[in-house]
């Protein structure tokens, strides 16, 4: 069943980790990101069609944090112990209704940002993933309310005129070598 569309009386646990990625505990969710925050396993997937467009989702609005924001077309924590590359394979199905043709392990990135709506933090040490998506999308509207495929210059316009996660730029960055290994150097990323 699609993460969202459940209801667990089991809280879910996050894997804390040091700053070199080190696993160090583990916490709950919502309390590992009340400020101050602590640092958390998390992983962002960048995936793109064959014509090297990125496939970005609008969050649900009743997401407990930076709900209706544009993002990158997948984010999430791995369960504790739970490879990184496995949690983005199993979450962007979960999410999305559509496994990645193509999943490849993108670099790590770690950032501590505020969620100015919620006031939760986000302080991460992300797992970055770049791949191809070739099925037709079946987004779980508990998770998703809109997504987009975007050329950069579409991706431009739409930052003028929407809000983004604040995760968003500093994920985008860091995976950006990655990006261009995956769409090509022509796709303009």
């Amino acid at each position: 069943m699609p993460h969202g569309t459940a209801v667990s009386a089991d809280p879910i646990m996050l894997e804390l980790v040091d700053e070199d990625g080190r696993t160090v505990g583990t916490a709950e969710k919502l309390s590992a990101h009340r400020p101050p925050g602590r640092l958390h396993r998390a992983f962002s997937v960048f995936l793109f069609d064959a014509a090297g467009r990125l496939l970005l989702q609008r969050r649900a609005t009743d997401k407990y944090h930076s709900p209706g924001v544009w993002s990158n077309t997948c984010c999430g924590h791995p369960y504790p112990g739970e490879p990184p590359f496995l949690a983005a394979a199993r979450r962007t199905a979960e999410e999305l209704g559509a496994a990645p043709a193509l999943l490849r392990e993108a670099g790590t990135v770690r950032y501590r940002h505020p969620d100015p709506a919620s006031g939760l933090i986000e302080q991460e040490y992300n797992h970055l993933f770049t791949g191809l998506v070739s099925a037709p999308l079946r987004p779980d509207p508990a998770e998703v309310a809109e997504t987009a495929f975007v050329t950069p210059e579409e991706l431009a316009g739409l930052r003028a005129r929407g809000t983004f996660s604040a995760w968003f730029p500093t994920v985008l960055d860091a995976a950006r070598p990655a990006i261009r290994e995956t769409t090509g150097v022509a796709a303009g990323w």
